[in-house]
């Protein structure tokens, strides 16, 4: 796990650790900046509760950020030293597209995890990436999330997530155009970057039934989808 302290809150940290270990151990935990700066005293505090090492980089000049520089520098050894499977990148800082980009060249996986007002280029380049919004507490609003469930017009209107969907539950479906949920969640993940909390649902099957496009069958725990547009 590596962390650009200069673009991701420390206030976060807790439920990040706890979805990154979802996908494995984090056994390195890096954080990185100049930790003179006054505007890192948040981070120090966590620091050591969540054994995360500091780097330090200091500014060597005006408007560069060597922090993103060594950040990128320790990715590479560590991808090529092939001691991980994966990297859980915590920032918001869309420089570091490139890097994710050149991670999954290798065959490894990346978990992103920044603010919603992170660009989407970033976004959408890592395997997965989560708003660190929406792994805050529930509320009334939204019990997935801190994020509110985006509504029904404003998720069909969003014409890459339906197409997304349409996609893997057709790819995944048999002659009768019904696939299992399981099997539409692994077609989306080869397709791009995704996550049902990024939009308020603290499931695949919640967001897919919210648009109102696609037929839900439910019989004991397993879940099957199909296009509302086939009868």
């Amino acid at each position: 796990m590596l962390i650009d302290a200069d673009n991701a809150p420390a206030s976060n940290i807790d439920v990040v650790l706890a979805e990154v270990s979802r996908h494995g151990a984090p056994n390195v935990r890096r954080a990185y900046g100049d930790w003179k700066s006054p505007g890192l005293q948040q981070w120090e505090a966590v620091l050591h509760a969540y054994a995360i090492r500091p780097i330090q980089q200091f500014a060597y000049s005006a408007g560069k950020n060597a922090s993103d520089m060594a950040m990128v520098i320790d990715a590479m050894d560590l991808l090529h030293a092939g001691s991980v499977d994966g990297f859980a990148v915590v920032s918001s800082d869309a420089d570091f597209t490139p890097l994710v980009m050149r991670i999954l060249t290798e065959g490894a996986k990346v978990y992103g995890f920044g603010q919603q007002q992170t660009p989407a280029p970033f976004v959408n380049a890592c395997s997965q990436f989560t708003y660190v919004e929406g792994l805050g507490a529930p509320t009334p609003e939204s019990p997935a999330s801190a994020l509110a469930r985006v509504p029904q017009q404003k998720l069909r209107g969003d014409t890459r997530l339906v197409q997304m969907l349409r996609s893997a539950v057709d790819a995944a479906g048999g002659e009768d155009g019904w696939a299992h949920l399981g099997a539409v969640g692994s077609q989306i993940a080869n397709q791009a970057s995704f996550d049902a909390r990024n939009y308020g649902y603290a499931k695949l099957s919640e967001l897919i039934e919210a648009t109102g496009l696609f037929d839900v069958r439910r019989q004991n725990l397993t879940v099957h989808v199909r296009d509302g547009r086939r009868k």
